[in-house]
């Protein structure tokens, strides 16, 4: 089989929803880097800085470790997974409380060279 060189980069404990985050990891699975990076800047999300900031990061990695061309990387792995949740309270009528989930997500790009 032929196995593709990938470079990665992740993101651990980011203080945003990983359903939120999902939305934008499916948007630019596929696409090609640069092709990404524009619908990232110009997409009013709150991941997308998150996002943007990583891609740079999975670029970099594969232009200084594995001497990709950066002409032909595309988003090849794109996910975000669930993190430590940070259980808050909010207080409710007669004494009781009310939790509140604060999610964490960790967030995964690789990308490859087209062929």
């Amino acid at each position: 089989m032929n196995e593709k060189k990938m470079a990665r980069a992740e993101v651990k404990y980011v203080r945003i929803s990983p359903r939120k985050v999902q939305i934008i990891c499916d948007m630019i699975r596929g696409k090609d880097v640069a092709l990404a990076k524009a619908m990232m800047e110009n997409t009013p999300k709150s991941g997308c800085e998150y996002m943007l900031k990583l891609l740079n990061s999975a670029k970099a990695n594969a232009e200084n470790n594995f001497e990709m061309d950066p002409e032909k990387l595309y988003v090849a792995v794109a996910y975000a997974t669930g993190g430590p949740i940070l259980k808050r309270g909010r207080p409710r009528a007669q004494g009781r409380m009310y939790r509140i989930n604060k999610r964490t997500s960790h967030i995964t790009i690789c990308v490859a060279e087209k062929e």
